[in-house]
């Protein structure tokens, strides 16, 4: 029996909620919203497809504690309108600071044990309050942060030299936000260094990493949000729970060294993070995760 809940129910939480109904990935869905109404639609929506479908889910909407027994929670609360088209991820923290410690403890409450996966932003910050005012382990408790980043990367990349995105390789690491940036030491095409690939090409990197950020923000201008590849980031991860199948992918985990979340390479399973996949890194690129964990240390420090 997998059963996932999904607290937010936004353009990414429905998303979500809707991909795991249609490809039968949950056989239990919990949904909860800040606002009922909402439940009920995407609940009754949700429901609607089931006739039409190969599958079916028990949907539960607004029931903390229905969490209890699940295996995955997915945390996508937040407010979109909070972003300013040329801001950053921080212009949410006002709103999803309150929300973060009242969710926690409900999560708490219900005594829930599985892996929670978070996407609400500022990813790396709520990740790691997630962490703290759930008590759970920090094994139990990742977020999405560059894996979306990495994907962005992959398309710039796969766009300018015509490839098939999957066939990019390699990381962006930091922030989920303005810090960040591409470990190009880590990239590959199709197992090729792609700082071979971009002298022979004569490919700027500087400029690649730029496409890969604009890609974001050019979504977000035109839909004032986005949805489809957060979501599917989201379920990628869900399913390396489900499956535990040890998935290499960077996400927003805790690093010793630093004593917080940050995007940077780890192994997803069922217990959620199995090991930090640490990496060799340019001193230039070393220097730059340095500078990206202090904006997020800095951020904390307000907290405690």
């Amino acid at each position: 029996m997998r059963k996932i809940g999904v607290i937010g129910l936004g353009h990414v939480g429905a998303t979500i909620a809707y991909t795991l109904v249609t490809k039968g990935i949950a056989d239990e869905l919990v949904l909860i919203d800040s606002k009922k109404d909402k439940a009920v639609a995407e609940e009754y929506d949700l429901r609607d497809t089931l006739s039409r479908l190969d599958t079916f889910t028990k949907i539960i909407p607004q029931n903390y504690a229905a969490l209890a027994d699940a295996d995955i929670i997915i945390t996508a609360f937040g407010d979109i309108s909070a972003i300013q088209l040329d801001g950053d991820r921080f212009g949410e923290l006002k709103h999803n600071i309150t929300a973060v410690t009242e969710i926690a403890q409900k999560i708490k409450q219900t005594g829930f044990n599985g892996v929670l996966i978070n996407i609400s932003n500022p990813c790396d910050v709520i990740t790691q309050l997630l962490q703290q005012k759930t008590g759970l382990s920090t094994n139990q408790v990742f977020g999405t942060g560059t894996f979306l980043d990495t994907a962005r990367m992959q398309r710039a990349v796969g766009q300018a030299l015509n490839e098939d995105p999957k066939n990019i390789s390699g990381y962006v690491l930091g922030e989920h936000g303005e810090s960040q940036f591409t470990a190009w030491s880590s990239v590959r095409v199709k197992g090729h260094p792609i700082q071979d690939i971009a002298s022979a090409r004569g490919l700027d990197l500087n400029d690649l990493d730029q496409r890969a950020r604009r890609g974001g923000w050019l979504v977000f201008s035109g839909k004032h949000y986005t949805c489809y590849a957060i979501a599917t980031c989201a379920i990628k991860l869900a399913l390396a729970v489900l499956s535990d199948a040890h998935l290499a992918c960077p996400t927003s985990v805790y690093l010793e060294s630093y004593q917080h979340y940050i995007g940077y390479p780890s192994v997803i399973g069922r217990q959620g993070i199995i090991e930090v996949n640490k990496i060799e890194l340019t001193l230039d690129e070393q220097n730059r995760l340095d500078s990206s964990a202090k904006i997020i240390s800095t951020k904390l420090a307000s907290f405690n």
